[in-house]
């Protein structure tokens, strides 16, 4: 057992949540080794409701304008929500973590399962807030068995995730038996050292007998962690039961439960086939329907993406174990990879289980940097999460260091020697352990691609508009990996994304390009409105997203509305009413979410951004930047001009058909963005109205304060 100090402690009254709720939030400040609660109020619950909302409002009240990142008093704060932790509803288990993203600058929010934020919300807490930073190496411990909190030296000398999780289990279970009941949130060494981190959160599996490991992937939460000299938090529980949240009807929070469960059992290998090989069942369909990111988004499809397909990863993952990440969800999409040996690094030749790859994973360190190998897939994955990299802004960032590369931005020179042409796995696996390093051109990468674009521009004299032009980034988060440009819908859902390109607020490709269900503008906004506001209402909760709409009711397709899932959406009306025994329908759910949506909307322009010129995106992500790109579809681009602009693409050369696309897509997407605005009830510049603001019940003073900054 490592030898630790206690650095300070805080005892509090154990108690059991009911309808949902602590009432109190835990309050640490590693600076002055302080630990507090704070009370809960009434006002909290009506207007920020739990999880993410609960996260933004402490926020809020603890940073300032100007609070950068590695600013002692930026915050890092993680929410549980008031579903979240029932064992009766499947993907109930998730923690929602925000802070000032390090790449962005504004509040990023990041949905993660796992055992922590269940445990932590059952040792007595509603929201964990962390300000400040630490004089000298430190974990944080919440024994929710005894309801103590404790600050604790880490003089340990390990700090990549996959061993530093499976340390810190063995030392604070009572004893093997009870490892299942202690949950680690963790960063490893890469994260020291770039902006593109993640947190890892650990779930003991019993039957693998390892840590596993679910990420708060975006924005750089694991750089903050670090920074603060905070090598994990741990929090130990040892007394789930089904009636843990103490609802208000528990009968029916079961049964709606039972009958989901119902639905995977008899629905899910027909459908999306998460038991056997989870969401990388979305490789062969997003190839198939050309929106598989393939050479930094150049392209869409290629022949070779089937070494991708979920049936070459399904020989790889272990199948028929229970791989719910959180107590109750038999969707079962946790898919891993045992006994997998690496080929390069610190653990080269060593045996691991590695958790993944998701499709994100596959689409951005797979297809974006035509690396068709899946174990080598496989191997960055593994190396990402313990060393605390977010996979997502990993393979952006590389795709695009790759096509610098190509177009002799970057070489050898420049790169330390690294070879980054198309494909290579052995130049991308050194890019990421001289991440974890700290040392050479992982590092400039590894700064994410706003910051690359700015040196290289500045260092190697490369054209800042073509860097624009592919540099798939906006408001300083890298794109997620579908391909956007042919759905206005989906460009839209990318960059108006309040914290940067993230699929989990509106992904809409299949409604708009696919089954054309949106086709005017006021559907587009339509959507725009209504699926963030959904997606939001899972992050104020508890919840997972994939049970809503990953499995369907068998006759979904015959409903008014297929795309919602209207009866899943009467499932979550009901078990938010089982739970907390509050009032609830289809409409209000939508205006919880408007509520905090609006408020972090509103937190982001406080903090500098957040107005029509931060929701542009990329021109790769809404057309082709090349002539090879262009030719690649000319027969699909040439019949658009003729049939959406009304111009004779014959005789024109292709330098001229693409500036004519050009200003027409660039144009369709200003006139997006008017009807979103406007659906939103936000002005022109994208300031939500305070007149809008009192409609929805998010008026506080200090609000409608920043608001008129921007009238």
């Amino acid at each position: 057992m490592t030898d630790r100090r206690i650095l300070a402690e805080f005892s509090y009254e154990l108690k059991p949540v009911i309808k949902g709720y602590n009432r109190r939030t835990l309050y640490i400040d590693l600076s002055g080794k302080k630990i507090e609660s704070k009370p809960v109020s009434d006002m909290m619950i009506d207007k920020f409701v739990g999880g993410k909302g609960f996260d933004l409002y402490l926020m809020w009240h603890g940073v300032k304008d100007d609070t950068k990142w590695n600013d002692p008093e930026n915050e890092l704060c993680i929410a549980f929500g008031p579903l979240c932790g029932n064992t009766s509803y499947p993907g109930s288990g998730k923690s929602i973590v925000t802070t000032i993203s390090p790449l962005t600058g504004i509040p990023v929010d990041c949905n993660v399962g796992g055992h922590f934020g269940p445990y932590a919300k059952f040792s007595g807490w509603d929201a964990i807030e962390i300000q400040g930073k630490a004089d000298e190496e430190v974990i944080v411990y919440i024994d929710g068995d005894s309801g103590k909190v404790k600050i604790l030296s880490a003089p340990d000398k390990e700090t990549n995730s996959h061993i530093l999780a499976e340390n810190l289990i063995n030392e604070f279970a009572e004893n093997p038996d009870k490892r299942q009941f202690v949950s680690v949130v963790s960063a490893g060494q890469g994260a020291e050292n770039v902006l593109i981190s993640c947190l890892n959160f650990s779930f003991w599996d019993k039957r693998r007998k390892v840590a596993r490991l679910k990420q708060a992937g975006r924005g750089g939460t694991g750089t903050v962690l670090r920074d603060k000299k905070l090598k994990a938090l741990v929090v130990k529980y040892s007394g789930l039961k089904g009636d843990t949240n103490n609802p208000v009807d528990l009968e029916t929070l079961q049964k709606t439960g039972l009958k989901l469960h119902k639905e995977i059992e008899e629905g899910d290998a027909i459908q999306c086939r998460m038991r056997e090989v989870g969401t990388a069942h979305l490789v062969e369909i997003m190839n198939d329907y050309d929106l598989l990111p393939i050479k930094n988004f150049k392209y869409g499809q290629s022949d070779e993406a089937s070494s991708l397909s979920s049936l070459e990863f399904k020989k790889l993952f272990t199948q028929g174990l229970p791989d719910g990440c959180w107590f109750g969800c038999s969707l079962s999409c946790c898919k891993a990879v045992d006994g997998f040996v690496p080929r390069s690094g610190p653990y080269k030749g060593q045996t691991v289980s590695v958790d993944g790859p998701e499709y994100e994973t596959v689409g951005g360190c797979g297809s974006n940097l035509c690396i068709w190998d899946p174990k080598d897939v496989v191997e960055l994955n593994f190396y990402c999460d313990t060393y605390g990299i977010d996979t997502i802004s990993f393979g952006t960032s590389c795709a695009f260091a790759m096509e610098c590369y190509e177009y002799g931005i970057l070489n050898k020179e420049r790169t330390g020697g690294i070879d980054l042409t198309w494909g290579n796995a052995d130049g991308v696996f050194e890019l990421i352990h001289q991440m974890a390093r700290g040392e050479g051109f992982g590092v400039i990468v590894g700064q994410g691609v706003k910051r690359m674009k700015e040196i290289f521009a500045r260092d190697y004299n490369a054209d800042p508009k073509l860097l624009q032009d592919i540099g798939m980034e906006a408001k300083g988060l890298e794109f997620s990996q579908y391909l956007s440009k042919e759905s206005l819908a989906q460009q839209g859902g990318y960059t108006f994304a309040l914290k940067g390109p993230q699929h989990d607020e509106a992904w809409l490709i299949f409604m708009d390009m696919v089954n054309n269900r949106i086709p005017t503008f006021e559907d587009k906004a339509e959507a725009l409105h209504y699926f963030p506001m959904f997606r939001t209402w899972f992050g104020l909760q508890g919840l997972c997203k994939l049970p809503w709409n990953d499995i369907e009711p068998a006759n979904n397709a015959e409903t008014d509305e297929p795309a919602k899932v209207p009866e899943h959406v009467q499932n979550y009306v009901d078990i938010y009413k089982a739970i907390t025994g509050k009032p609830m329908d289809k409409h209000e759910l939508i205006r919880q979410s408007e509520r905090v949506y609006n408020f972090q909307k509103v937190f982001c322009m406080r903090m500098g951004k957040g107005r029509r010129s931060d929701d542009i995106p990329p021109y790769r992500a809404v057309g082709p930047v090349t002539e090879e790109e262009y030719l690649s579809r000319q027969e699909r681009y040439d019949s658009l001009l003729q049939s959406k602009q009304g111009i004779d693409p014959a005789g024109k050369s292709t330098a001229e058909k693409m500036s004519l696309l050009r200003e027409y897509r660039e144009d369709q997407y200003q006139q997006l963005i008017d009807a979103v605005y406007k659906r939103k009830g936000w002005t022109p510049e994208g300031v939500p109205t305070t007149e809008h603001l009192q409609s929805i019940g998010m008026d506080l003073p200090e609000v409608i304060e920043v608001v008129k900054r921007y009238l």
